[in-house]
């Protein structure tokens, strides 16, 4: 039985997971399995790492969400305020034509969310760029991402969206479409909503339907699990909603791996490059969930010995997403997209503390996720910001939220 609300911590997990499993992902993107073993040990990447923008620092991945959760809160006060719905994914787009802005030639490292990345140069990773705000800053792209975004800033009409499920703006289906649309399952008053919500903004940037196929599915997760849902039951849902729509088989093909392989037990390394190297929307949906579904095996006494000497049986919740997101990153393909779904699913289900403190701590952007999440559990909780003499949301939240 559900919430009718978000619970406000299975918020801020979200957000937060799906921030740390991205910062702690990106230093390995685009590595194979070997290189990673080569690079950090025989058990991988264990820790956050220097990387091209820092250590704990976000990538584009985190950029994308956190600006669509704030479009989202803005969309929701504005129906409130003025009655006036329809235009969240109109909002959307305004918002991600404000991020890229940023990307410009001379600024820009480099595309990655959804690209294989060019190798670091010979001596260690790029010095981090001098930006004032790793939420404004240049931290890679997806190519379809920006091409789309490009196309629709010459257009000149911010509102309107230009992709769209019936007008496609490109055939691609790269991760950054799925990527960033878990705050699409935060408001929604059903999951079928969140689902048609977060295909419609994956239709923004990516025109292949399993991209946008494989956003609502994700989005819809993420509606059950804010609303105090289990993992196999929420994801279970989602994929019956998915059932029945058109150009649906890639997607429900790679969920199908992804549950089969989880029942086998706790998967390895290896089971999950069986699911795909993650560049695309269904392969980074498949090897998330494969790995947050079972998720709380991998943090059990029973089970962690396999994967780490010296496991203690004192062992708590911060142990789900320590574990579940080393293992996700540890991938030979899009290891900051898997990252963040992964964490995004984590965090939704267990809350914010199923994330060991010093990750916390160290992301860069902790007080901007924390923040940020406050502001959805407020707007989209029983009780938003009102003014009763206004029959209306109260002026100063109405003034904080007010649009693009």
């Amino acid at each position: 039985m559900h919430t009718p609300s978000p619970v406000p911590d299975r918020l801020t997990g979200c957000l937060m997971g799906g921030a740390i499993g991205d910062a702690l992902g990106a230093p390995v993107e685009g590595l194979g399995l070997d290189q990673i073993h080569e690079r950090y040990g025989p058990r991988g990447l264990t820790e956050y790492a220097e990387g091209s923008y820092g250590v704990g620092a976000i990538t584009d991945e985190t950029q994308l969400t956190l600006r669509t959760a704030d479009a989202l809160i803005r969309a929701s006060v504005r129906e409130r305020d003025k009655g006036i719905g329809g235009a969240a994914v109109g909002m959307v787009q305004t918002a991600y034509l404000g991020w890229v802005r940023i990307h410009r030639d001379g600024t820009e490292p480099g595309p990655s969310a959804g690209t294989a990345p060019a190798p670091a140069p010979a001596g260690g990773p790029r010095a981090p760029l001098a930006f004032p705000d790793p939420l404004d800053s240049p931290r890679g792209y997806g190519a379809a991402t920006v091409a789309a975004l490009r196309e629709a800033e010459a257009r000149k009409e911010p509102g309107r969206p230009l992709g769209t499920v019936e007008e496609p703006v490109n055939n691609s289906k790269g991760c950054a479409a799925v990527v960033r649309v878990a705050p699409c399952g935060f408001g929604a008053g059903k999951a079928e909503y969140a689902f048609d919500l977060a295909v419609r903004v994956a239709a923004l940037t990516h025109g292949h339907r399993t991209a946008q196929l494989a956003a609502g599915v994700f989005a819809a997760t993420v509606w059950g699990l804010v609303r105090d849902g289990e993992i196999a039951d929420s994801l279970g849902e989602a994929r019956g909603l998915l059932e029945g729509r058109s150009g649906h088989e890639e997607v429900s093909r790679a969920l199908d791996a992804a549950v089969e392989t989880a029942s086998r037990g706790v998967p390895t390394a290896w089971d999950l490059a069986g699911l795909g190297d993650g560049w695309t929307s269904e392969e980074a949906l498949a090897v998330a969930a494969c790995v947050a579904l079972r998720a709380e095996d991998l943090a059990s006494p029973a089970t962690a010995p396999v994967l780490e000497p010296g496991y203690s049986s004192h062992r708590g919740i911060p142990e789900v997403g320590r574990y579940g997101l080393r293992l996700a990153v540890n991938h030979s393909g899009d290891s900051d997209s898997i990252g963040a779904l992964c964490g995004s699913l984590i965090g939704a289900r267990y809350g914010v503390h199923a994330f060991p403190g010093h990750w916390q701590s160290q992301l860069e952007v902790r007080e901007r996720v924390i923040g940020l999440a406050a502001d959805a559990a407020l707007e989209f909780g029983p009780c938003p910001p009102s003014e009763p003499a206004r029959e209306g949301v109260h002026g100063a939240w109405a003034a904080a939220h007010s649009g693009y």
